[in-house]
């Protein structure tokens, strides 16, 4: 019942408006830390934590010990984020003939393609899926739970299904050749 100003409310009425309020409340903080400290939640904050930490490590040897090697093989003479190409120089490229760094260019308001700073993050990407399949690879080997799980096509409706499955899931053939004895 909605309170109304102006309206006369017995004490009565309060105390029980108090207390299914109160019911509320508590019902609300018991679920929610019901859902909190459960279990796949807990696995997924302790998830996250750890793949932040291990994107900046990876990310960390990239940029600081892959790439600056990589710069003096190729005839680069600078970083890797340094690299870029001038599409339309700013109103001060004469007078300095050129541009030695992108924020250079970018404070003259040239516009530039940054194409070093997109290979740097193809490098990172490859490399960190590179790293994560291995860490799938190590985990799988000591433990029973199977991360990477490979999979068939089903050879009547063609969609992938678990390698170790006997039907298909989406059309339920038969994936050990019974229909093509039965025949």
């Amino acid at each position: 019942m909605p309170i109304v100003y102006g309206s006369s409310i017995t004490e009565e009425e309060r105390r029980s408006l108090l207390e299914q309020g109160e019911e509320q409340a508590k019902r609300m903080f018991t679920g929610f830390i019901d859902f909190a400290f459960s279990g796949n939640i807990l696995e997924i904050a302790f998830g996250l934590i750890l793949a932040n930490a291990f994107t900046a490590v990876t990310n960390s040897f990239v940029n600081d010990i892959l790439l600056p090697p990589l710069s003096i093989l190729l005839p680069l003479n600078r970083n890797m984020d340094e690299k870029f190409f001038v599409l339309r120089p700013g109103p001060k490229y004469e007078e300095q003939d050129g541009y030695n760094t992108i924020d250079l260019a970018q404070q003259d308001g040239a516009v530039v393609l940054a194409y070093g700073g997109f290979i740097r993050h193809v490098v990172s990407f490859l490399f960190l899926g590179t790293m994560l399949y291995a860490l799938a690879c190590l985990y799988q080997c000591f433990s029973k739970d199977d991360i990477i799980k490979h999979t068939v096509k089903c050879r009547y409706c063609k969609k992938r299904v678990s390698a170790k499955a006997t039907r298909c899931i989406n059309c339920t053939s038969w994936l050990d050749g019974r229909e093509e004895r039965m025949r």
